[in-house]
């Protein structure tokens, strides 16, 4: 494939998948993060930090609207990047996924990345509403995040690359010392400091709606850059360019 075919793939694919994530996060998590800004509010009234004034809340309604405005565009924006990565690595390892065709391989390796880079960091650091979490720590927390997902990504690559000097069923040797290799991360790095304090259904459910809108990306990208990559690969094929 053309390298400049491959960018064209590669930054659609993000970017439709991406649209996709901004429409869902919309629909399900912003209702949830007015209920947690609106108990966040409560507390500046009842602290005496703010004020509960009509220029209060016009100003609050004029930045919410700004906010969810830019809802979609920003899902744009994380999907191209996001999205060039998972084409990077798809076109790295296309040849050594299993599965019939590009987008079965497509998919799988998206929930590959998706488990690593999301899901299993999401376990040790599920997210939280806006009224969880202090502005003290907020670097930590980042950093925290961060380095784990890189734990998790490097872990992976290096089993994987491992897994090929295996044969068989002998490769689910590398899969259990990735396992193991991930649970004493998991146990040994720090875990969230802050002290939840909102309402617990309103954290979990938050939560849940978090990782579902993050997952409609990851099956997004991963069906969309298939289908686009076995239309194109079919194509040159038939025409033998």
């Amino acid at each position: 494939m053309k390298t400049f075919l491959f960018i064209i793939i590669v930054l659609l694919s993000g970017a439709f998948a991406g649209f996709i994530h901004g429409m869902v996060n919309f629909a399900i998590v912003e209702p949830y993060l007015d209920q947690a800004i609106g108990i966040e509010n409560q507390n500046l009234f009842a602290s005496g930090e703010a004020k509960d004034t009509p220029q209060f809340w016009a100003e609050y309604d004029g930045y919410r609207d700004w906010q969810k405005s830019g809802q979609i565009l920003a899902g744009v924006i994380l999907g191209v990047s996001m999205g060039s990565l998972f084409g990077i690595v798809f076109a790295l390892s296309r040849r050594s996924i299993p599965g019939s065709n590009d987008v079965k391989k497509s998919v799988i390796l998206a929930c590959v990345m998706w488990f690593t880079l999301i899901f299993i960091p999401f376990l040790k650091y599920p997210a939280n509403p806006p009224t969880v979490g202090e502005e003290d720590t907020v670097v930590l927390r980042s950093i925290l995040y961060l380095l784990f997902i890189a734990i998790s990504g490097i872990g992976a690559v290096s089993f994987y690359q491992v897994s090929k000097k295996f044969k068989g069923n002998k490769k689910i040797v590398a899969l259990l010392g990735y396992g193991i290799f991930i649970s004493i991360a998991f146990f040994a790095m720090p875990a969230n400091p802050d002290e939840i304090t909102a309402p617990m259904s309103l954290v979990n459910e938050f939560r849940l709606m978090s990782i579902l809108g993050i997952s409609s990306f990851w099956i997004s990208v991963g069906i969309i850059l298939g289908v686009f990559w076995h239309h194109f690969e079919s194509d040159k094929k038939i025409t033998g360019y």
